[in-house]
């Protein structure tokens, strides 16, 4: 026992190590990272970036330089600032284009409350409730997903249209509340899934039905998730086109995508100055949005279906 223990001593007082050898090992583990490669590595993600920001940079200067000069000088360089395209590109069209950033603001809104709303609720049937033909129903709700919007803009066009609903909100903002964006539904049942259950069983011991469980415990957890979808859900509406497009043909129901297609003239001249200043206006809340929001978009995408 004991020539045990005195053999045992000098292995243990072999593991340790001096500093230098400490600071090889962490540069071991590090995979052997040198300051000059990871400087390297530096340059050229930055590179990478400005290539990628470029598009944007002459968006910017671009509606800072008279109409005549945007494309007979694709540089970066200001010569002067023509401020005058956004005072001329906010009043050009029949209306003011805060009434678009309105419209979109109002439809938007409409989205992200209705997504919030249904799609939580019908994730929350999906990963807690039981019923018949749950995985049925849940298979049939992720076939949607690969339906694209042609096939189904059709009929409801005509059901709309039957409704008396065209130039009105009500297209754009009915299909979200009853829980048409499967992407969400199956993102917040894997978040749900990674709840665990123990916190529904003590619930139901203190007496709470499904409703409290779901307002009380389980929507506050799913924040993440909420957030990851009303970020989304805010992107998508406020660059959609086409079936905003097909529904308000008024010009004083337009929304940003559509204004910002007034300024285009197959007829006459395009005011690119004001149409490119006008794009910057409407750049700004998806920026902020992304801004503010991306630790919660990040949270959420990493824990959606962690145990």
């Amino acid at each position: 026992m004991t020539e045990t223990l005195t053999t045992a001593v000098p292995a243990v007082s072999g593991l340790r190590r001096t500093p230098d050898e400490i600071a090889r090992l962490r540069r071991s583990r590090a995979g052997g990272r040198s300051p000059v490669r990871s400087a390297i590595k530096h340059v050229l993600l930055c590179l990478t970036g400005l290539i990628m920001l470029y598009p944007v940079i002459w968006l910017v200067v671009s509606s800072l330089r008279p109409s005549d000069e945007i494309f007979r000088n694709p540089g970066l360089v200001l010569e002067g600032l023509e401020t005058s395209n956004y005072t001329v590109g906010w009043n050009t069209l029949s209306e003011p284009f805060g009434v678009f950033l309105l419209n979109s603001g109002l439809v938007v809104l409409g989205c992200i409350v209705g997504n919030l709303v249904s799609c939580s609720m019908a994730a929350y049937a999906f990963a807690r409730l039981r019923f018949s033909g749950k995985r049925m129903w849940f298979v049939v709700m992720l076939t949607t997903i690969m339906l694209p919007i042609h096939v189904i803009i059709v009929p409801q066009y005509i059901l709309f249209s039957q409704l008396g609903w065209v130039n009105t909100f009500l297209p754009l903002i009915l299909p979200k509340i009853l829980a048409t964006d499967a992407f969400f539904i199956f993102l917040m049942v894997q978040f749900i899934r990674g709840i665990p259950t123990e916190l529904d069983e003590a619930a139901r011991l203190d007496g709470c039905g499904h409703p409290r469980i779901f307002g009380q415990i389980i929507l506050p957890l799913m924040v993440p998730a909420l957030a990851t979808t009303a970020i989304f859900t805010f992107i998508w509406t406020w660059n959609d086109f086409f079936s905003q497009l097909i529904y308000l043909t008024k010009p004083e129901m337009y929304t940003v995508p559509l204004a910002l297609r007034a300024f285009m003239d197959a007829q006459s001249a395009t005011s690119w100055g004001p149409m490119f200043a006008m794009s910057v206006v409407s750049l700004l809340p998806i920026f902020l949005v992304f801004l503010f929001g991306q630790r919660f978009l990040i949270k959420g995408i990493a824990t959606t279906g962690g145990k």
